[in-house]
């Protein structure tokens, strides 16, 4: 019998195994006691998940409701986790604190797998019930002990206000510490921060973003961030006003510094050399900036990964430079030090430069001031050019800019429009019914581009880890389930199926390999993936170009699908890698779903392409492997595993379990909207199981016996338990379970949000919503940072999954060459509206339904649509028709089925910035 003693063990995964091998149950259980304890068990805890949620219904109804902005507060200590990512896509991690400080400064390229991983790079020890074990980033360090912004304050960088009102002065920094409360409405990719005390005269917004806006992925990777600050005079005299904004020399801030290792360990990083930093004033565009650069660098400084330069800007002419400012920190008397044009100091050292606004505001008016900074550094990690090769040409921003004073005068000749678009769609997006934190929740977890999580480099690839600095390659059995990339940023997503997938992964026998350069083998799951994502990059495209280029290697890939069905059932059947980390053996229903669904998009561009042959096959595989599929492996209530005839249950697998991804096939149906693979009655079934059986409120009671798992879910938080054993089956995973097991009792928000979309599709909002909710709150400030879902280390790929559950509350499918596009809101609402993206515009719907009639509206916010057909879903009886663009009547042709409606235009409609198409049946 195992001893109660509390022990200390190292939780590994995936590089365990590729170290060890396959060892025998015995001898995991003794170099790895935790698993020993719980995933090697001579017998498997009781399935403890109670059916009845318990649900209150008030509280159901009030998530539910539109509006309530997500908002959090100094007097509720909500403030000192919250990181923001907020510093363009694949320019590192910069973190808006939850007081308006910026913090992390992960830019100089110190993300690597291996020795700093995560946010974060620690270890932290978490108290399973038994077992006292070490969690690393990937395990959920972050999770278990949030990462508090004072502790990682890398650079010196922040505001302060200096208030006159001819009688006395006081100065206010644009922190925690200075105003009686100071709250964080988070309306991602923006975030305003509010600042007020009862004594002071005035109330400051500040406004912070990096340029965000959909489409443009050039100007939405800018190495930048934002500050938009307003001062309101709410007392009744006139006053004097000073901004001084500031931020510190940050080039070769890690190289030029000898510091401790990870965190006190004996480990030290040795000085690397010695410079000049230098803050220089200039002028971009009539702006006043402080150029920050490290000058007589020696050669270790300069090949350093931190080599580079910064900026800090004032968006106006007035401004006054303030090369150095001395004594540090800040005083009143650094209000009235003289300009200063220039200033050095040798490394190592702490030189801050500033810039000053000074002005009046009368009573009730509001001062205005604009910032931003900005970075180049274009060294990556030399380990991270062993692993991707175009890593060794650097990065991609750096072939637009040669260094931060190129930058910051980009951002001088632009800002205008930049903060226009940016502030437009953020403005689109909150302009909905759907509740606040909904749209937060779905739509933030695409802050992961703008973490060091993902890299595009010269060459113009996209390349990403599975969560920062932890497994390589843009896994494909990972980031299949994120939808938000390719909805709002589809080109980024084409440039990997093209660049990736169908070129440098792509094998002769139609195999992608699932890490490209950084494996050898398929995924099973990420090859069916393949090719559903390249039917959503093709409906998001234009024009055909992309599948007339790509149609023949897609079709390889697929007839490599075809051939991992050994017997011809339609069911694929090879022993191959998943996103699980295993070879499992057998028909295993999420697997087989997920190659039917791959088989229907074949048939889909087969169509397309007018290859009829191949279209047919694709067909006559998906009529005979849902017929097989619903057949042989649904149990009566869910889908299942069934095991190898030959091997039987000796390995590890989901067997007779209720598995997460049952019906992950279907759910992807809805994304790309295709025709049903699976009969709705058993799919609905699938979900209800899942529902019935792995959600839990609380998932404290299943984490305190069936043990082993990842702590990404804690006691008191809710979620979807990835893999539940209801029938308490003795050994329901195989008679041989290997350390993968794990993983069956963990929750893992990626797939929570995968089946929560596949749930709003099929019409289980409730579920759907509450679901998400508790992903939501497992994520709220209080507790840690909202910003960063953890799986296999921070800011995990698979979470984007998200914004499918956005998608599918829409009722939203759009196939942009055959200028089609549909909607049929899920969420009841007599008044709907929510934003929609196109391949080269968007915008906003809305559906207002009348006692006698019903209005359907899209406004077009940016670029431009174009449009032969529209599918609407209406809530009446439908008589007339009336279609206009602009106030012009539209001819059209309806057909009617059910509760949809399809307007075939007579020409195609053409929808400008600011043009309407609108709809009212009666």
């Amino acid at each position: 019998m195992l001893k109660k003693k509390a022990q200390i063990d190292t939780y590994n995964r995936r590089t365990f195994l590729k170290a060890t091998g396959m060892f025998s149950a015995s001898l995991l259980m003794a170099k790895f006691p935790v698993w020993g304890r719980s995933v090697f068990a001579s017998s498997y805890p009781i399935h403890n998940i109670p059916a009845d949620k318990n649900l209150d219904p008030r509280w159901v109804e009030s998530i539910m409701q539109p509006g309530n902005p997500v908002m959090y507060a100094k007097s509720r200590n909500e403030l000192q986790y919250i990181g923001m990512p907020i510093g363009g896509f694949h320019a590192g991690t910069v973190y808006l604190g939850g007081d308006g400080r910026l913090w992390l400064w992960q830019v100089y390229n110190e993300t690597i797998e291996g020795s700093h991983e995560g946010i974060d790079p620690k270890t932290v020890l978490w108290n399973d019930g038994t077992t006292l074990r070490r969690v690393r980033p990937r395990d959920g360090a972050a999770y278990v002990e949030p990462v508090i912004a004072a502790n990682r304050r890398v650079l010196e960088q922040g505001f302060a206000l200096r208030i006159g009102d001819g009688q006395e002065e006081t100065v206010k920094r644009l922190d925690a510490d200075d105003w009686d409360e100071v709250t964080f409405e988070s309306a991602y990719p923006t975030a305003t921060i509010r600042y007020r005390s009862d004594s002071a005269p005035v109330e400051v917004v500040l406004t912070a973003y990096s340029p965000f806006i959909p489409l443009n992925a050039e100007d939405s990777a800018l190495p930048v961030t934002i500050f938009r600050i307003k001062v309101i005079n709410k007392c009744g005299k006139k006053l004097r006003l000073s901004v001084l904004g500031w931020l510190e020399n940050g080039v070769n801030k890690l190289s030029s510094n000898p510091r401790p290792g990870n965190h006190g360990t004996s480990q030290h990083r040795e000085p690397s050399g010695k410079g000049t930093l230098t803050n220089s004033a200039t002028e971009l565009s009539r702006n006043a900036a402080l150029l920050y650069t490290c000058e007589e660098a020696d050669d270790a400084l300069r090949s350093a990964t931190d080599a580079g330069s910064m900026f800090l800007m004032a968006h106006t002419p007035a401004a006054e430079p303030l090369a150095a400012i001395r004594p540090w920190p800040v005083t009143n008397e650094l209000f009235t030090l003289p300009k200063m044009e220039t200033a050095t100091a040798k490394t190592p050292t702490v030189l801050v430069g500033g810039i000053r606004i000074a002005g009046a505001v009368d009573i009730g008016g509001i001062f205005d001031a604009d910032f931003s900074l900005g970075w180049h550094f274009n060294n990556p990690h030399p380990k991270l050019k062993e692993i991707v090769p175009d890593a060794n040409a650097g990065y991609h921003y750096a072939t637009r800019f040669d260094d931060a004073l190129a930058v910051g005068s980009y951002i001088a000749a632009h800002f205008e429009r930049l903060k226009a678009d940016t502030e437009r769609w953020r403005d689109t997006w909150l302009d909905s019914t759907l509740p606040r934190w909904f749209l937060e929740r779905t739509l933030l977890n695409i802050g992961t581009l703008a973490t060091a999580n993902t890299y595009r480099f010269a060459s113009g690839r996209f390349w990403g880890w599975e969560g920062v600095g932890a497994c390589a390659g843009t896994c494909t059995h990972v980031w299949q389930y994120a939808q938000a990339v390719a909805r709002l940023f589809p080109g980024l997503e084409r440039d990997l199926r093209e660049r990736v997938d169908l070129n440098i992964a792509f094998k002769e026998n139609g195999a992608v390999i699932f890490r490209a350069e950084n494996e050898s083998r398929p995924a099973i799951d990420g090859q069916a993936a393949i090719i559903l994502r390249c039917y959503r990059e093709h409906q998001l495209c234009v024009d055909n170009d992309f599948l007339h280029r790509n149609w023949p290697h897609i079709k390889k890939a697929m007839e490599f699908v075809f051939a991992q069905d050994k017997n011809n059932d339609g069911m694929t059947d090879t022993p191959m890698e998943n996103t699980l980390d295993a070879v499992w053996e057998g028909e295993i229903a999420w697997i087989v779903g997920l190659c039917i669904a791959a088989a229907r998009a074949g048939q889909a561009m087969a169509e397309e392409m007018g290859d009829r042959d191949f279209a047919d096959r694709c067909a006559r595989y998906v009529a005979i492997g849902r017929r097989n599929m619903e057949n042989e492996l649904f149990n009566g209530e869910y889908f299942i595993h069934r095991p190898d005839l030959a091997s039987g249950r000796t390995k590890l697998g989901s067997y007779n379990t209720c598995h997460i991804d049952q019906v992950y096939g279907q759910a992807w149906m809805f994304q790309v909207g295709l025709p049903r693979i699976l009969d709705r009655q058993k799919t609905l079934s699938a979900l209800k199981a899942l529902w019935k059986y792995n959600f839990t409120t609380d998932v404290g009671p299943y984490i305190k016996t069936h043990l082993g798992g990842r702590p990404y879910a804690l006691a008191g938080d809710g979620g979807m338990v990835m893999n539940t054993n209801p029938r308490n089956e003795e050994k329901p995973f195989g008679d041989h379970v290997t350390w993968q097991m794990g993983y069956f009792h963990e929750c893992m928000s990626g797939f929570e949000h995968q089946v929560a979309a596949h749930m709003m599709g099929e019409g289980m909002v409730e579920e759907s919503m509450v679901l998400t909710r508790m992903i939501h709150d497992r994520y709220q400030a209080a507790k840690r940072n909202p910003y960063n879902e953890i799986e296999c280390s921070d800011h995990y790929a698979r979470a984007m999954a998200s914004y499918g559950t956005f998608i599918n509350a829409c009722g939203f499918s759009y196939h942009g060459p055959k200028g089609f596009m549909a909607f049929a809101p899920k969420v009841p609402q007599a008044v709907f509206k929510a934003a929609f993206t196109a391949a080269a515009g968007w915008g906003s719907y809305q559906r207002e339904q009348r006692r006698d009639s019903e209005r359907h509206e899209l406004v077009l916010r940016h670029g431009s649509l174009q449009l032969r057909q529209l599918r609407l879903s209406v809530n009446r009886l439908v008589a007339d028709i009336h279609v206009t663009h602009n106030g012009t009547v539209v001819s059209s042709r309806p057909e009617l089925a059910g509760k949809e409606v399809l307007l075939t235009f007579a020409s195609t409609v053409t929808l400008d910035e600011n043009d309407s198409l609108t709809v009212k049946f009666t």
